[in-house]
């Protein structure tokens, strides 16, 4: 039954390793449970209600990508998304129900434009230079989120620039003995490694006092609060459109950037595109529908994925598994919170040094792609660069992705090499230009 629904053979994989894949990916991505809650509540929102919601919406959608798509790209309420939730909330003076229903809406839409393929077409029109582009600056992403969570990377408290944190903390010494421990046993080529770093880092981080044990079992939080709360009336207000179009353009760019450069790394782009994108895309948007309905902010691809592909995940059985934990962690909440959550830092950040070394780690290893930019070409190089610092500088993927986007059809025209560039490439990057001077 496996075979049929997955094609396993087919894409050179098991079930053992589909399984541990799926294991990882959760393990890396588990935090979400704890820290989408945190910062909704700041909003008013409930947070036992956010905490389920979560849950339940990420497993679903998980598993819609799983068995729709087949692909091993878990789902979850994104974290850029999320804080710009909360950011309409506290700095606009609207409420959470409608920042709901504007979260709802741009699901729909987002739908609407992958069942007629718009979506694509856009992932089939973008540059090689920029796929691998995209695919080296999430690995930059996920290793610089990585060393913020362990707490190597640091800002000061009410913002300023990032700068080396106190190493011999005891937090930041549980990710440094993770990070040692998972490199090691990569280097050996011990499968699961990953994983085993990470359960690694979480006994030294018990035995050190830095982590207490907090049960095994508790009772599902309740949904009533959140759930079907959407005040769709509110949004019959003029300030409300960019407030959506900004929901639906992280949420479009978000998704295509971490299916690029997801695909990239496992190896399924076909001459350039990734197959089955359109049921991927709809799983995708699917998903912000659902999470919307239940109380939670964009539901997207996550890019923590890059864990479990790192593990030898290739197919949807990986994401059975990972929706499955989700699902789980509705009910083991407690050692979810333990392996997955965070842990109070001196300066009173919170931190999460027994997940941090896995992103580190696969950042690194998504960098690789870096050579295969043709850097002998002035017009692609450059978008291509802008892309790779762009993203994790400004924190954000759709941000970076922008940068190549408009920079690439202009240097094209510079360069008296207009055709070179597809005329989905200039229409986004007008866009993407409109965007940021009208929005």
């Amino acid at each position: 039954m496996l075979e049929r629904i997955f094609h396993l053979r087919e894409n050179g994989t098991d079930p053992r390793t589909e399984t541990l894949g799926g294991v990882t990916t959760f393990m890396t991505m588990a935090y979400i449970v704890f820290v989408n809650p945190a910062l909704l509540s700041q909003a008013g929102m409930d947070f036992d209600a956010v905490m389920a919601a979560t849950c339940l919406s990420a497993g679903v959608a998980t598993w819609v990508m799983g068995l729709a798509a087949n692909y091993p790209i878990a789902m979850a309420p994104g974290m850029g998304e999320n804080i710009f939730f909360l950011g309409v909330v506290t700095t606009m003076g609207i409420s959470w129900q409608v920042a709901l229903a504007a979260v709802f809406v741009s699901g729909v839409v987002f739908f609407l434009l992958t069942f007629l393929k718009v979506r694509e077409l856009i992932i089939d029109a973008v540059p090689a230079s920029l796929k691998y582009a995209i695919a080296v600056g999430i690995g930059l992403f996920i290793a610089y989120m990585g060393m913020k969570n362990a707490g190597i990377v640091v800002f000061d408290v009410g913002g300023g620039v990032p700068h080396l944190g106190d190493l011999m903390s005891p937090a930041v010494l549980v990710a440094l003995a993770g990070l040692a421990a998972t490199t090691g046993l990569i280097a050996r080529q011990v499968k699961g490694a990953i994983l085993w770093g990470i359960l690694l880092a979480t006994l030294l981080a018990w035995g050190t006092d830095l982590i207490e044990w907090q049960g095994l079992v508790a009772a599902p939080p309740s949904l009533a609060p959140t759930f079907l709360q959407l005040d769709l009336a509110g949004l019959f207000r003029l300030e409300m459109v960019p407030v959506i179009i900004v929901f639906l353009y992280m949420a479009v760019f978000d998704a295509i950037g971490t299916l690029i450069g997801i695909g990239q790394q496992a190896g399924f782009l076909k001459d350039g595109k990734l197959p089955r994108a359109t049921r991927a895309l709809m799983a995708d948007s699917s998903g912000t529908v659902l999470g919307s309905l239940l109380g939670t902010s964009t539901v997207t691809a996550f890019i923590e994925s890059a864990t479990g592909v790192e593990e030898g995940a290739r197919t949807g059985l990986a994401n059975v598994v990972t929706g499955a934990l989700f699902f789980l962690a509705l009910f083991f909440a407690p050692l979810a919170r333990m392996v997955g959550g965070g842990v109070p830092s001196e300066a009173g950040a919170i931190l999460f040094p027994m997940t941090a070394p896995a992103l580190i780690v696969v950042g690194s290893l998504m960098a690789r792609g870096i050579v295969r930019i043709d850097w002998s070409d002035a017009t692609e190089s450059l978008p291509a660069f802008l892309v790779v610092i762009g993203i994790p500088f400004t924190w954000s993927i759709a941000d970076g992705i922008a940068l190549g986007f408009v920079a690439y059809p202009v240097l094209k025209i510079l360069s008296g090499r207009p055709r070179e560039a597809s005329w989905l490439v200039y229409v986004l990057g007008a866009l993407f230009a409109l965007r940021y001077t009208f929005l």
